[in-house]
């Protein structure tokens, strides 16, 4: 499959980049990954591997969108909300009459 990414093109097939990652120990993920055989790989660190090019030159989105056309796992990074904080019991009170709570 022909992708672009850095603005370079590329012809990667599944044996290819699963070839190119062997013997690669995986990096802790923190954001995205990808899933390669059976271990879980940060999306720019197979990025820097499969494109022998620096992290910095090309986006996360660059290798998913790669990745899964090749038919490879991918997980996207989900931005999850700040937990609530409790209320005071006058923050709940004013709440329960309609007033705006002070924070």
């Amino acid at each position: 499959m022909r992708c672009v990414i850095a603005r370079f093109p590329f012809d990667l097939t599944k044996s290819g980049v699963l070839e190119s990652m062997k013997g690669v120990k995986p990096e802790q993920v923190i954001g995205e990954s990808v899933i390669i055989g059976r271990r879980t790989y940060p999306v720019k660190q197979v990025g820097q591997v499969i494109t022998r090019q620096d992290r910095r030159d090309f986006s996360a989105g660059e290798v998913l969108r790669a990745m899964t056309q090749l038919d490879f796992t991918c997980h996207a990074l989900t931005h999850t909300a700040a937990p609530e904080r409790a209320r005071s019991p006058f923050q709940e009170a004013s709440a329960m009459l309609g007033a705006p709570a002070a924070v």
